[in-house]
């Protein structure tokens, strides 16, 4: 398969600092081909377009960083010790990649409806282990009974979502990983006084 070779990675990974460098829009394939490393009609040995790419991109970066966060929070017994290492390891991921970072906050944004409709099939699996998590810290008596598994997921979700879009936007100007705790606790332990 062509996601196995290597040269798949390296476009794979240009496309990232070029996308991030000059914006989705502006990014032609040319460019991509040139910080890979390799011919232009290389890139259409791999992929149809530059859509396609960017899907590629999102689903082998997202899927390995699901897989991470699976092998991660998989010895852990409490759903609440799980969800911090999700949003910990989220943070220390994209903390870690720069160019990623910008590509996953603001340009898989602006791509059109059906282009976001197939990220959005890649993130499922990502909310799923959020929903797991809730699912499990409810039936293991750590969270609240009464908690809605789809509205608390969104909240996770956003959550950790637009903290690390904040941060992007204020050009990582701050720690986003010393982040993790004070945005745990206050998923876990809300505004409330005690």
């Amino acid at each position: 398969m062509r996601r196995d070779k290597p040269k798949f990675k390296q476009i794979i990974d240009a496309a990232v600092v070029v996308i991030a460098e000059h914006g989705y829009h502006q990014a032609q394939v040319s460019k991509i081909a040139k910080q890979a490393g390799v011919a232009d009609g290389t890139i259409y040995l791999y992929f149809k377009n530059k859509e396609d790419i960017l899907i590629s991109l999102f689903q082998e970066k997202m899927g390995s960083f699901i897989e991470k966060i699976e092998q991660e929070i998989a010895g852990i017994s409490s759903p609440l010790e799980k969800l911090y290492v999700l949003v910990k390891k989220h943070f220390e991921s994209l903390a870690q990649d720069h160019h990623l970072a910008v590509v996953t906050q603001l340009e898989l944004r602006q791509s059109n409806k059906e282009l976001r409709q197939r990220i959005n099939e890649v993130l499922k699996r990502y909310l799923r282990i959020i929903d797991e998590i809730v699912k499990e810290g409810i039936e293991k008596g750590e969270f609240r009974r009464d908690l809605d598994i789809r509205l608390t997921r969104q909240m996770i979700f956003g959550a950790i979502d637009e903290t690390v879009t904040t941060w992007v936007m204020n050009e990582q100007k701050y720690d986003l990983v010393a982040l993790a705790k004070p945005v745990y606790e206050l998923l876990t332990k809300g505004c409330a006084s005690s």
